[in-house]
């Protein structure tokens, strides 16, 4: 029988997860986990099996204090909840249930990649996969109807009349993502938080520095009237955050037709936009994805009923 036992030291936790981890997505990386818990401070609580003989086991979690439960690490909380999608849990199946039997009493799991057993959908999350249009835009067109297509190129013209121009790549562009993210959204922005919006900063040096680094600033009239911070890795371009100004309606759909016209001609395999329940996914035909999530929070759980409910 496995048997278990906490990490709870930085480093090693460190070495835990460069050891176990894959590196297929960017939120798989160390070094990104870290540009968040460098500025939230949670306490690790690593369980881990590495009894001889037995595949390694590992269930990254920490302790998020001022919301009295456990969470995935590093416990980058919005609004009492962790914000990085597509957590995994290390185990094998037959050491899996026993892993999860010793997550503590009070925690919340979230954007959790699917274990093999049953658990309630979290959020669902859309991608946009240009070879299933032949890396072809055009093509991609036609999943609309006549009068859909034709609306949406008018609409995309209509705002590239206002005299539109592109930069990239431009580090003093953050402070336009975080400071219209506020002024759009207030305190329902990531970026009130003081601590996201530096994590956010610090996710930005690293990808730069690491030359995975794409930030998109849509200029109208010389002023950024959206700007997107995304990251290349793996053949997937991930949109991580960004603003857009209100006084120029339709700008948001302009820069995301922008990326998915990027990766069709860079040949990209995907482009995840990540979750939200923002209606222009659905309307842009995006492919669903749904994650995951475990709680025994009594408040979780009877949402969640209500959810199965209402299905």
């Amino acid at each position: 029988m496995a048997e278990f036992r906490i990490a709870a030291d930085i480093e090693e936790c460190r070495e835990l997860w460069t050891q176990l981890m894959p590196r297929d997505l960017i939120s798989d990386l160390w070094a990104v986990r870290e540009c968040f818990h460098k500025h939230f401070q949670r306490t690790p609580h690593f369980i881990i099996s590495d009894d001889a003989g037995v595949a390694p086991s590992l269930l990254p979690l920490c302790r998020i204090e001022e919301s009295g439960y456990y969470g995935y690490f590093p416990g980058e909380t919005w609004h009492e909840k962790t914000w990085l999608e597509q957590n995994r849990v290390i185990a094998a199946p037959n050491v899996l249930q026993a892993l999860l039997n010793q997550c503590p009493s009070q925690n919340y799991l979230r954007y959790m990649l699917p274990l093999g057993i049953e658990m309630p959908v979290d959020e669902i999350g859309y991608l946009f996969e240009p070879p299933r249009y032949e890396y072809e835009i055009e093509n991609y067109f036609q999943e609309f109807s006549p009068k859909s297509r034709k609306r949406l190129k008018k609409d995309l013209a209509a705002i590239e009349a206002m005299g539109v121009e592109y930069r990239y790549n431009q580090l003093s562009d953050f402070e336009y993502i975080a400071d219209l993210s506020v002024q759009r959204f207030g305190s329902d922005s990531y970026f009130y938080d003081n601590r996201f919006r530096e994590s956010f900063r610090s996710l930005m040096h690293y990808l730069r520095e690491n030359e995975m680094m794409r930030i998109t600033t849509v200029l109208i009239g010389g002023t950024p009237a959206a700007v997107d911070l995304g990251s290349i890795y793996n053949d997937t371009y991930t949109l991580l955050a960004g603003g857009t100004d209100s006084r120029y309606p339709g700008v948001a759909k302009l820069i995301n037709m922008h990326h998915m016209k990027y990766a069709c001609e860079r040949q990209i395999s995907s482009v995840d936009f990540l979750c939200g329940d923002f209606s222009w996914k659905k309307l842009f035909h995006l492919t669903p994805r749904p994650l995951y999530m475990m709680s025994d929070l009594p408040h979780v759980l009877a949402e969640c009923g209500r959810e199965k409910d209402l299905a």
